[in-house]
């Protein structure tokens, strides 16, 4: 009977797990469906911004700004777009693998790059190794909105501009479907590749007092919009990674729970048989 009671106590235990990861799956599909809302509804900002800076840009061939111009790489920024919490898969593992792999094929040193961090998964294991990490933000809500990055954003920014590093770049999780998050890099500064977001766009634009003023401005504001569009959809792709976790977590649980329900079945049954052939052994042995 012992036995019994240890499965019964392990069938128990399981079901409370299995309730916890079914009430975790529904939350995280419920945040899952306003995270992407939130992304998707970013997307035309990104694109107007956009599609205004190629417009000036190639309006004013003469224009130059230090964000649009190349140079000799000596240092390199990182943004890396992780989450404050775990159970989400291998989320966080596929991005540090990512930047990892990166910076062991570019960098022979650890003087050559700096990495700003989202996160405090990927806060904590940088830093724990030590890499330089020269900012980082954690405790980020479920819905962030721009005023949670906007300083990590601004210095990321800010300390390309002033020569502090030659190229940024950021990683994060890609949303594609509640069962897809694929890690992606892209590169931020310098802005090499500009054109207008909106296919056949030909648009044009009057600006005063002049291109250079416009760019001055526009162009720190865009790079900023990447990072805070890169942050929204990574937090699509975390929410929609938990809860493919958490209802692996309770298919998994079930599964178990099934296992141990006929474990405890077949021995009960054969508990009873020993019971009766115990009882006719002694019938038969009083005759």
């Amino acid at each position: 009977m012992a036995n019994l009671r240890d499965i019964k106590k392990r069938i128990t235990s399981t079901q409370k797990t299995g309730h916890i990861t079914k009430a975790m799956e529904m939350v995280s599909a419920s945040k899952k469906t306003r995270a992407e809302q939130n992304a998707k509804a970013y997307v035309p900002y990104m694109n107007k911004v956009q599609d205004v800076v190629a417009s000036i840009a190639a309006g004013a061939s003469d224009v130059s700004h230090p964000m649009l111009t190349t140079r000799p790489v000596k240092k390199t920024g990182y943004i890396i777009i992780g989450s404050d919490r775990g159970l989400a898969g291998a989320y966080n593992a596929n991005l540090i693998r990512a930047l990892t792999h990166t910076i062991n094929e570019r960098h022979k040193s650890k003087d050559e790059y700096v990495i700003f961090t989202i996160g405090r998964v990927t806060t904590e294991y940088f830093k724990k190794r030590g890499h330089n990490v020269i900012d980082s933000v954690v405790g980020l809500p479920d819905q962030p909105s721009f005023s949670h990055v906007k300083q990590i954003a601004r210095k990321a920014v800010g300390m390309f501009a002033d020569g502090t590093f030659d190229e940024l770049y950021m990683y994060y999780n890609h949303y594609i479907s509640v069962i897809s998050q694929e890690v992606t890099e892209k590169k931020v500064l310098p802005i090499t590749d500009l054109a207008p977001a909106t296919e056949g766009l030909q648009a044009t634009y009057e600006f005063e007092p002049s291109a250079e003023a416009i760019l001055e401005t526009l162009l720190p504001q865009y790079a900023e919009s990447l990072i805070y569009g890169a942050l929204l959809d990574g937090k699509a792709s975390e929410h929609a990674a938990r809860m493919t976790a958490m209802k692996a977590a309770t298919d998994n649980a079930n599964e178990i729970i099934r296992t141990l329900t006929l474990e405890y079945n077949r021995a009960r049954q054969a508990s009873i048989t020993q019971e009766i052939t115990e009882i006719i052994g002694g019938a038969n042995a009083i005759q």
